[in-house]
């Protein structure tokens, strides 16, 4: 009964992350096609990211340890993604890099950051519960919250010298924290895995 109860709260958290993140993608993406941001472009297909993963994690939860553990492997592919995308938005304007609206660009991005911050506090005491799905949740808010500071400090960058290359390096920084939480995540899906398979054994 204790277990169903947590899985239900839990359940609560993760539905109102996944709303939380999807509003909050609307926005981003369209300030960031407004204004020609790399960088915002890349955070809000992570915001859509994360609203796909937190509404997994709901469906998914109750399922056994063999199931968790490969759609914990699925999510780990899924935080790949948004890393591709920058990097195939990084390449289209690495002979253009015209810099965003500063201002727009650090008005989002703090916007993304009251977002994540609440996410991951919401997330915060369930880490641990629900395995890769839940680490994968909680990793996403986290990483994302720290890509938002460095989108302002790349706003502040592209307002003192008017290029477009912060928002570019920020871009590609964005991607390798995504690389970074994806390997994470496919290692504890890989350990659940293992201790599925010495409990079916047993």
């Amino acid at each position: 009964m204790a277990e169903a109860a947590r899985n239900q709260a839990l359940r609560r958290v993760v539905l109102l992350v996944a709303f939380l993140n999807l509003a909050y993608f609307g926005v981003e993406f369209a300030v960031a096609r407004s204004i020609g941001s790399v960088s915002l472009l890349a955070d809000s297909i992570d915001f859509l990211e994360d609203a796909s993963v937190n509404l997994l994690i709901a469906l998914a939860l109750g399922w056994s340890l063999a199931a968790r553990s490969r759609v914990g492997m699925l999510m780990a592919v899924v935080l790949l993604l948004p890393g591709l995308a920058t990097l195939w938005m990084a390449w289209q304007k690495f002979n253009a890099p015209l810099p965003p609206a500063a201002w727009a660009l650090s008005a989002a991005a703090l916007g993304a950051l009251a977002v994540n911050l609440s996410c991951a506090a919401l997330l915060a005491r369930f880490r641990q519960q629900g395995g890769s799905l839940t680490r994968a949740a909680f990793l996403s808010a986290r990483n994302d919250a720290y890509a938002n500071l460095a989108i302002i400090g790349a706003a502040a960058a592209t307002w003192f010298t008017a290029s477009g290359w912060p928002d570019l390096i920020v871009g590609l920084g964005i991607a390798a924290m995504n690389a970074d939480a994806a390997w994470e995540v496919w290692e504890a899906a890989r350990q659940e895995q293992a201790d599925a398979a010495l409990d079916t054994r047993a």
